[in-house]
């Protein structure tokens, strides 16, 4: 063979061989410089919840007043700044005193154009105290940490008000069961959210916008829609094990213990990404707390309206539970007009 046609050939081999160093090279590049996935939005929303936002759901949930003591104040030193979200046509009939009507859709904006973290404290009112339950979890999770509900709402204020007496009841009592708990599902992911920002504060902030844009509407369920077709849901019994066993529970639900079993150190990633959660407690007000903070985590998440006093009131009552009564609940204070 020629010298001419070996350099021919030895070029021929050179063009086939270059492109698989450079193919090398490039993995060898991505290799040493590998590209960070972005991190999951739930993660930096939980860690922001249970950090720097000061871990209400685990700590001081649910943050309520009773009216003995809202009252003691509003005649006296009048420190506190009340904040009534019922309609304004029931406010008008009748409001605790000194009591400023604010509508649930302008909860936020009325909390930050009124400064309302630099009072003593503030204590919002409803109905039953369910609504201001949920309300007082947004506005602890946007930093107001002197935010509290008053219990049972304006039906523990006066007997003109009171429209809890007509949701107590045991028509569910022969349903509730005692045996033991189930074991917990393995842990899953986290939901998935995607607001676009990268810092746990800023997608709080985006997430709690968009459970207010909901309303109450979108975590309250009732009795009745649940045992109707309980196997739609993810059933969490929100207290003790002792009551689980020995007051009884709805059939297949789960026992978290309160403050404890739903962080991420412990049961948090048990609940389901793929179903509705359901919360019960004894009234309704605590579930209510922590179905908004789970709704804002990302979880399709409800609270069992009026818990068990409007499911086995009787049975709760029998027990020495929390459960309200008009003739022991209900104060009979006067109100302005």
């Amino acid at each position: 063979m020629s010298n001419y046609a070996k350099l021919l050939k030895n070029y021929a081999v050179l063009l086939l061989i270059l492109p698989l160093l450079v193919f090398t090279q490039a993995c060898s590049d991505d290799d040493d410089d590998p590209i960070t996935p972005a991190p999951v939005e739930s993660e930096l929303l939980v860690a922001e919840l249970e950090g720097a936002n000061g871990n209400y759901m685990n700590t001081n949930c649910p943050a309520i007043v009773k009216a003995d003591a809202v009252y003691e104040n509003v005649t006296g030193a009048k420190t506190w700044y009340v904040m009534d979200i019922r309609t304004a046509a029931d406010f008008a009939t009748g409001r605790v005193p000194g009591a400023v009507n604010v509508t649930r859709a302008d909860l936020l904006t009325h909390a930050a154009a009124n400064d309302i973290g630099s009072k003593e404290r503030v204590v919002i009112i409803c109905y039953t105290g369910q609504s201001a339950a949920w309300s007082v979890a947004l506005l602890r999770m946007s930093g107001y940490t002197n935010v509290y509900s008053m219990k049972y709402g304006m039906s523990s204020w006066h007997t003109d008000f009171d429209k809890l007496s007509s949701k107590t009841g045991s028509m569910y009592s022969a349903q509730f069961v005692k045996d033991a708990a189930p074991a917990k599902p393995a842990e899953g992911d986290m939901p998935m959210i995607s607001t676009g920002k990268s810092t746990g504060a800023d997608i709080l902030t985006d997430r709690i916008a968009a459970v207010h844009a909901e309303d109450w509407g979108g975590v309250a369920i009732d009795a009745a829609t649940v045992f109707a077709s309980p196997d739609q849901y993810y059933i969490v019994n929100y207290w003790g094990m002792g009551d689980y066993t020995g007051i009884g529970h709805i059939p297949g639900s789960y026992q978290y213990t309160p403050k404890a079993d739903l962080a991420s150190t412990t049961f948090l990633k048990t609940l389901p990404t793929d179903k509705t959660v359901v919360i019960y407690c004894y009234t309704g007000q605590t579930s209510a707390n922590v179905a908004a903070i789970l709704k804002v985590l990302g979880y399709d998440a409800k609270t069992l309206t009026f818990g068990t006093q409007g499911m086995i009131w009787q049975d709760m009552v029998a027990a020495g539970k929390t459960a309200y009564d008009a003739t022991n609940d209900c104060y009979g204070f006067d109100y302005e007009k």
